[in-house]
């Protein structure tokens, strides 16, 4: 039944393998959508897969679920809006089939949040009370709103946005993010006693499903009311205050009442009225509740005068918020009304002319000249002290007649005169003074009266006037007389005593004071100015003396003055200056002329002329009668200085015979003609100059060439060049001397240093008006201009060893420069390293301004990372003149780093954990690979492998020292990897359980290595699996690590490959042309069979990738490849037919078989009897069990030797396969007993699911002869015996 049941359980497996439909799986369980989704809009799709690619089918379990899915595409979309502030979490309940299988998810919806709710204001509106003295920045109020959308949705801002009245916008601020309003100005109740603020709390807005963000805000409303405090001062109102009130009114009469008020209307505070001060103390009084103002004494208007000033106090009652009683003043002017109760009266006043030095007075005095008319001052004035009056004067006494009194009538305070009304009775002689009364009477009372008494004293006056002796008188002085020649003194006579030696005289009239004046008070007349008289001007003078008394009453006499001439004049030349022109060469006649205005009649007229000596008067000569001039010698232009430009000056005197003699002189200029009597010449016998290359119209130098003739119509000059291929021009320039002729290069064309002649000799000619010419050599140099841009030198690769470190440079920029003076920089450009065949910027190395390449001592050169430095530079240079001062192209310098061997070999490392060796293998047998490389270069790179050490680990971790049972004499090159092949030296010791250790190195050509240890199992060489590539050996040794991996992924143990091989076709189609041998072993040592390693790679998912690497057969079974082929499910289906025909002929097997158990079992005890002795044995072996013997009459089956272990069915429960072990490295122990002691084999049976208990046996025969086993070992409970009929590997 055993058999039937594993035939069975292959047959469901096959089953299974063929019909078996995977479930759908649901890939993705959250998904995210945005609350503002459109009702009927697509939001996701369900993410979910089907192994078979099965078309899936979706469904929503849900009820009353907001959305709804597509049942053939799993899209699903919104039905119903959704909100997140409800809810932000949706479980979603689906299903998903392939039609066969139906699986239920479950799924996490999140919804994002969409800006789509307002900020809402909290306990709005916000109205409150705030005192008008509220310190600024105090905070008044907290408004709060609050958004259920999260993120910059949900974030709240606050902003003041009206506030009304408008005027009160800066006094209120708000915090943007708590929405804290402050007091940001001062407040007044006076000027408003509310406000109300528009408060706007918006969010930051957001998006979800559309791009476009939404803003939201709100509006909220406080009202601020100002609250008043006792802060300001009363007022008055009804301000000026005037009142009135009439002299010597009542005691207690009113005249007039304040009124005051408390600004803070909303305190309204009583106020206190006083009278802080009065321009008339004591007049009034103030009642402090109501602000009347009373008469508190006698009023006198003509004492106090007309207005009496008040400054009233009003005070609150009260203290303010400063802790003082406030209060305010103000001013009260009171009228004061006149009576008429005073009489007019007289007063003197002094020289002040005010009111305080006028003094009553009633006697008066004046004085009055005799026979004179006009006012009489006498100092009076009247006044009536009424504010209102009009007052009448007259005048009493003998001589009231003579005088009149002004003015009559006067309503003001007056100033009283007399006038004369009788001019002849004021007489000296007669009477001497005069005594009047004025009388002052108070028209509107005529009780009211003053009198006044004036005594006027008679002056007496000056009546006559001077007189002279003579009408006229007639005087004579010189011309030109000393200033104070006294020509006489002439005195006047005045009879009046008064004007006794007090006569005063003048000259007149004033014009003539300019030449004459006399003495004031002697009347002597004397010259005043002697230049002005000049008897040729003027010889006669007429003048009027003047005589004044003190009375100014004048005389008059008449002064006839006549001059005598001097010699004071110098002749006159009739011209200001002479100017002749003769040419030179000819002669000069030139006739000076003068006159003298003396008299005629004397030596003072006669004239004499001469030539006053200068640098030219030596070449002339005067007559000095005649006054004609002339030249002595021969007039040459060019012998004056050019700066005179021919002329020549001389002076010429006049002088007359007088004593002193009187001179005038005269300029004489003489202007030389030029005539055309000098050739030009050049300044120098030759000229050099230099010019710089590359300027069009440079210029080069200047000729200088000059014609003696002094006039430019003569010596004007042109130039002109020749010579220099035409490649020069000149100008003509005037100069200091001459002219300058300017060469220049042609501004067409550019010399060239590098490539045109260096030197020119050029020709100039110079000639003047007429033709007159002179020639010079000019001999012109081209220099060198820094216009030529450097040039890089090639340079050749250079070569650096990495990790060098040298000072000196490694390489040098070089370039050229046509220019002859240069100065060549370097710059770099870039540097670039070849790391792994590709150009990365790198920093191994410097550039100097030399051009100088040298290592960066901040960097190390390593040729394992790069192998080639790529160096660009710039050469600039510093002395260029003209144009780009760089290299058209850059210069490169290609750096070739040059490997050193610094690098060890490293092994690769790879996932198999130990390496096999066959038990049989001797020596020379190939049992392992190593692989290493070298980051060095060829030949630095070359590795050899040499096994250094060889160790045994036990079972027991214990670890033994070998001989060098392994070597590595093969080392070969794949690529950049290199494999060496362990062998052995010998044959191995099988009897020995455990694992070798082998150390191996890999050492390189430059004695560098690296070791590492290897772990070397033993294990027989059927475990030796043949794989087979359609490839070539090089092929699938290029491919060996993908090979190796994917039977790695495949058979989850470590693929230790032994040999590759290739393989000679046996016939043309053959397929095969590699042989790869390998061993499959778990990290525990056990391996895998052919067979097992074939079940492995067989599966679909293990067999596609080792297809396409190659393999064709595993051992002798030929792997197929798979294909698209449409007979697959007929073959399929075949394939099921042929496994039930099995399964029958399986089924018939087992039957079959059963009939053999029994003999077989019989055979096994017969075996085990005949190795047994006993004293108590019959004459035939007894079959254990049975009453049968081995004698006639048995089953001759039961007397063949037969294994048991041959048997194909040992017990009910276990395979061959458990039975006995197929790997050599289960540590088993092989016990061995002598045919002597023993001749029986003892068969030992293990059971493969329990490992730590005594092994189970099939007969109590076996159990019993396994126990005496154990009592001659007791150390190794599962030991057995070996039978030399079979060995494992022939299983």
């Amino acid at each position: 039944m055993k058999g039937i049941t594993h035939s069975m359980l292959l047959l469901c497996l096959l089953l299974g393998l063929t019909s078996a439909n995977t479930s759908p799986t649901i890939q993705q369980s959250v998904y995210q959508v945005c609350e503002d989704i459109p009702k009927d809009t697509y939001a996701f799709t369900i993410n979910a897969t089907d192994k078979e690619n099965d078309p899936l089918t979706y469904s929503i379990t849900d009820v009353n679920s907001p959305f709804q899915v597509e049942t053939n595409t799993g899209n699903i979309s919104v039905i119903r809006p959704l909100d997140r502030e409800t809810t932000n979490i949706i479980i979603l309940h689906v299903t998903v089939s392939d039609g066969l299988n139906t699986i239920p998810g479950r799924l996490t919806i999140i919804i994002l949040d969409a800006n789509d709710n307002q900020p809402i204001f909290q306990n709005a509106p916000y109205d409150v009370q705030v005192l008008e003295n509220t310190t600024v920045g105090t905070s008044l109020f907290k408004a709060q709103a609050s958004d259920d959308d999260s993120g910059t949705a949900g974030a709240v801002q606050y902003s003041i946005q009206e506030v009304t009245p408008s005027n009160g916008f800066d006094r209120f601020s708000i915090v943007s993010n708590t929405g804290e309003v402050k007091l940001n100005g001062t407040l007044n109740f006076t000027q408003s006693t509310f406000y109300r603020l528009k408060i706007i709390a918006s969010d930051g807005g957001g998006h979800c499903h559309f791009d476009e963000p939404k803003f939201y805000s709100s509006t909220a409303f406080s009202f601020v009311t100002v609250v008043d405090v006792p802060d300001l001062d009363p007022i008055f109102v009804g301000l000026p205050y005037v009142g009135r009130v009439q002299e010597m009114s009542p005691l207690g009469t009113s005249v007039f009442t304040v009124t005051a008020i408390d600004q803070d209307t909303d305190i309204n505070d009583e106020i206190i009225f006083s009278i802080k001060n009065s321009s008339a103390e004591g007049l009034f009084e103030i009642s402090p509740a109501e602000g009347i103002i009373t008469v508190s004494s006698n009023i006198d208007r003509e004492a106090i005068g007309n207005v009496v000033d008040l400054t009233v106090k009003a005070t609150e009652s009260k203290l303010n918020i400063h802790g003082i009683y406030a209060s305010a003043e103000a001013n009260v002017q009171i009228e004061i009304v006149d009576i008429n109760d005073n009489p007019p009266e007289f007063y003197k006043c002094g020289d002040e002319e005010d009111e305080l030095s006028c003094v009553r007075e009633s006697h008066f005095t004046a004085e009055v000249l005799e026979h004179s008319l006009g006012s009489v001052f006498i100092n009076m004035t009247v006044r009536d002290l009424d504010r209102f009056s009009k007052t009448k004067l007259t005048l009493e006494g003998a001589d009231k007649d003579v005088f009149s009194v002004e003015p009559p009538f006067t309503t003001s305070d007056s100033i009283v005169q007399l006038m004369v009304k009788q001019p002849q009775e004021l007489d000296f002689e007669i009477t001497n003074q005069m005594v009047l009364q004025v009388i002052a009477v108070d028209e509107e009372d005529t009780t009211l009266r003053s009198t006044a008494t004036v005594t006027i004293n008679i002056k007496d006056d000056n009546d006559n006037s001077p007189v002279f002796a003579q009408d006229t008188y007639k005087l004579t002085v010189p011309e030109h007389s000393p200033v104070g020649t006294i020509l006489d003194n002439i005195t006047a006579e005045d009879p009046d005593t008064m004007d006794e030696g007090n006569i005063t005289y003048k000259l007149l009239p004033d014009s003539i004071r300019l030449y004459f004046d006399v003495e004031k008070y002697t009347g002597s007349v004397y010259v005043k100015n002697e230049t002005l008289l000049d008897r040729e001007v003027r010889a006669l003078y007429s003048a009027t003396l003047e005589a004044r008394d003190t009375d100014n009453k004048p005389g008059n006499t008449v002064l006839e003055i006549t001059l005598t001439d001097i010699n004071d004049q110098p002749p006159v030349i009739n011209r200001e200056s002479y100017q002749e022109f003769v040419k030179e060469g000819e002669e000069l006649k030139l006739k000076i002329q003068a006159t003298d205005t003396d008299d005629p009649d004397t030596e003072n007229s006669q004239i004499v002329f001469a030539i006053l000596p200068s640098q030219f008067s030596d070449n002339f000569t005067i007559d000095p009668n005649t006054g004609v001039l002339t030249n002595r010698g021969e007039l040459d232009r060019e012998a004056l200085d050019p700066k005179l430009d021919g002329k020549i000056v001389l002076n010429v005197t006049a002088t007359d015979k007088g004593h002193p003699p009187l001179s005038t002189m005269v300029t004489v200029t003489i202007n030389v003609d030029d005539i055309n009597d000098n050739k030009p010449h050049f300044e120098a016998s030759s000229y050099k100059f230099s010019v710089k290359e590359g300027e069009k119209g440079a210029f080069v130098g200047s000729v200088v060439a000059e014609d003696f003739d002094q006039t430019t119509e003569f010596n004007r000059l042109t130039f002109s060049v020749e010579g220099g291929f035409g490649s020069f021009g000149i100008r003509t320039f005037a100069a200091d001397r001459g002219y300058s002729g300017n060469i220049s290069v042609d501004r067409d064309i550019e010399l060239d240093y590098e490539r045109a002649p260096k030197q020119f000799k050029l020709q100039v000619e110079v000639a003047d008006t007429d033709d007159f010419t002179a020639q010079v050599t000019v001999d012109v140099e081209v220099l060198d201009v820094n216009d030529e841009r450097p040039e890089f030198k090639p340079i050749a690769p250079v070569k650096v060893k990495e990790n060098t470190t040298i000072s000196w440079p490694v390489g040098n920029f070089t370039a050229h420069d046509l220019d002859g003076n240069h100065s060549l920089v370097y710059e770099l450009e870039s540097m670039k390293c070849r790391c792994n065949s590709s150009l990365t910027p790198c920093s191994w190395f410097t550039l100097e301004p030399t051009g100088e390449v040298r290592l960066n001592p901040e960097e190390t050169v390593d040729y394992e990372k790069c192998d080639q430095v790529v160096i660009e530079a710039q050469v600039v240079d510093e002395y260029t003149e003209k144009g780009e001062n760089n290299s058209v192209t850059p210069g490169q310098m290609v750096i070739n780093i040059e490997d050193i061997n610094d690098n060890a070999p490293q092994f690769i490392i790879s996932d198999v954990v130990s390496v096999v060796v066959s038990e049989s293998a001797s020596k020379g047998t190939s049992v392992a690979r190593v692989t290493a490389t070298d980051r060095d270069s060829e030949p630095n790179r070359q590795i050899e492998f040499k096994v250094t050490k060889v160790e045994f680990q036990y079972t027991n971790n214990e670890i033994k020292t070998m001989n060098m049972l392994f070597e590595a004499p093969v080392s070969t090159q794949q690529g950049d990897t290199y494999v060496g092949i362990i062998q052995t030296t010998g044959g191995l010791d099988m009897s020995e359980k455990g694992k070798y250790l082998v150390t191996v190195n890999a050492i390189d050509s430059g004695g560098l290595y690296t070791s590492t240890v290897m772990e070397i199992f033993k294990i027989d060489v059927s475990y030796k699996v043949e794989l087979a590539f359609r490839d070539s050996r090089d092929e699938v040794e290029k491919k060996i690590n993908e090979i190796q991996g994917a039977l790695q992924f495949a058979t989850k143990a470590n693929v230790n490959i032994g040999e590759i091989m290739s393989k000679e076709p046996e016939t043309t189609r053959a397929v095969v042309k590699t042989i790869v041998e390998a061993y499959f072993v778990y990290n525990n040592g056990t391996a895998m069979t052919p067979v097992e390693v074939e079940l492995v790679i067989s599966d679909p998912e293990n067999r596609g990738p080792l297809i396409a690497l190659g393999l064709a057969d595993i051992g002798a079974v030929e792997v197929i490849e798979p294909k698209n082929d449409p007979w697959t499910f007929a073959l399929l289906g075949m394939l099921a037919g042929l496994l039930i025909v099995l399964a029958v002929l399986t089924t018939s097997l087992m039957c079959t078989r059963r009939n053999y158990r029994r003999k077989l079992k019989a055979a096994k005890a017969m075996n085990s009897a005949s190795m047994v002795t006993s004293d108590n044995q019959k004459s035939g072996p007894v079959v254990p069990g049975t009453n049968k013997y081995t004698m006639e009459g048995a089953n001759p089956v039961l007397n063949l030797n037969i294994d048991t272990t041959m048997v194909l069915d040992m017990d009910d429960e276990s395979s061959d396969v458990d039975k006995v072990s197929l790997n050599s490295l289960d540590y088993s122990e092989d016990m061995s007993v002598s045919v002597k002691e023993n001749p029986m084999h003892m068969i030992q049976e293990e059971e493969e699911d329990d490992d730590s208990g005594p092994p189970k046996y099939i007969e109590p025969l076996g159990a019993a002869l396994a126990q005496r086993g154990q009592k001659k070992n007791s150390g190794n409970p599962r030991a057995g015996y070996d039978n030399p009929a079979f060995s494992t590997t022939d299983l």
